[in-house]
């Protein structure tokens, strides 16, 4: 789900040549269920090899991050932990509306309703072990470096940004900024276009968030941001009904206290185990990053042999990220 804090954060517009030969995190969960949801055939179904097994998060996984590559963006994946015990409620309430969506799904498969199978079939999304297994085998096999947190992977990718291991957070979500991230880096996909429930598609670029930044403009302190997140929501509380992004900073503004902020607002939750969440997550402060370069073999193993993919097109693309290498590497020649 993630904290909603759109309305909130300084967002400000910045190119991929910005970001080339930047290190970045990437939130490996938030990315695949974008491709689960968004990669699927025109009735809503997700792309299959000819054994049935489902290839949506292994196509965008190589497409995506590929293509990221190829503009010099040194990629890191980081992968969920043990999620926090707040959490299970959150997953046990997603897990029953993706039973609704899947029953709203055959209905429409009996009646021969391709709109509404699409609709639905994208709510029932779900990344399993073995997807995740794949990916991380596939990802690996383009040489990047995979972190797997101990917990969840906004507090992990927080960590190694404030340490400057990478330069940015990238995801949809805003809780890496709960987290303390100091940049927050969202859409960052090539697409330049995404379909918004009502079907409209908007224009889309990446966008970088300061949380120093925003953090004066709004005029917070970072455990203000928490109580915001709090209030408004987060994975592991329902927000307090009818408090929105604005009225919650007003609210945060009005009660420097906590306690009574949260009496106020008559929370029927213990805020201060949430709030716990945010300020002592488990993290891992040993990893290493090393880019290695890509396992061509290995690679046609995982998407020609196992899954299907096109041959021409799998080699097409790793002839590119050869190139993009070469250009890489004389760049940094240049500079002695």
């Amino acid at each position: 789900m993630g904290v909603k804090l759109s309305d909130l954060v300084v967002k400000r517009e910045i190119t991929f040549e910005q970001l080339s030969g930047k290190k970045i995190a990437v939130d490996f969960s938030n990315s695949a269920y974008q491709f689960l949801s968004s990669i699927r055939q025109r009735d809503g179904t997700p792309l299959m090899d000819n054994q049935g097994n489902s290839t949506s998060h292994l196509m965008g996984t190589w497409t995506r991050f590929s293509n990221l590559m190829q503009l010099g963006i040194q990629l890191v994946i980081v992968l969920d932990g043990k999620a926090p015990d707040l959490k299970i409620k959150e997953q046990e309430e997603r897990a029953h509306r993706k039973r609704m969506a899947q029953e709203k799904f055959e209905e429409a498969r009996e009646e021969e309703d391709e709109e509404r199978m699409a609709k639905y079939a994208k709510q029932t999304s779900r990344l399993t072990r073995d997807m995740t297994r794949e990916s991380e085998e596939l990802m690996k096999a383009m040489g990047l470096p995979v972190i797997r947190a101990p917990s969840e992977s906004d507090a992990q990718m927080a960590f190694m940004c404030e340490q400057e291991d990478v330069y940015a957070c990238a995801s949809s979500d805003y809780d890496c900024l709960l987290q303390g991230a100091p940049r927050l880096i969202t859409n960052l996909t090539l697409s330049q276009k995404r379909k918004l429930p009502s079907g409209i598609y908007v224009k889309i670029t990446p966008e970088l968030i300061d949380l120093k930044e925003t953090l004066t403009n709004l005029g917070v302190k970072q455990d203000q941001l928490i109580a915001i997140g709090i209030l408004v929501g987060t994975d592991y509380n329902e927000g307090i009904n009818r408090v929105g992004p604005k009225t919650a900073l007003k609210l945060v503004k009005q009660y420097p206290s906590f306690d009574e902020l949260f009496k106020e607002v008559k929370a029927d939750f213990n805020w201060k185990k949430i709030y716990a969440i945010f300020k002592s997550m488990p993290i891992m402060k040993n990893y290493q990053l090393k880019w290695h370069p890509p396992d061509e073999a290995k690679i046609k193993e995982i998407l020609v042999e196992k899954h299907d993919f096109s041959p021409e097109r799998v080699q097409a693309t790793l002839d590119k990220l050869r190139t993009a290498a070469k250009k890489e590497q004389k760049g940094l020649g240049d500079f002695f």
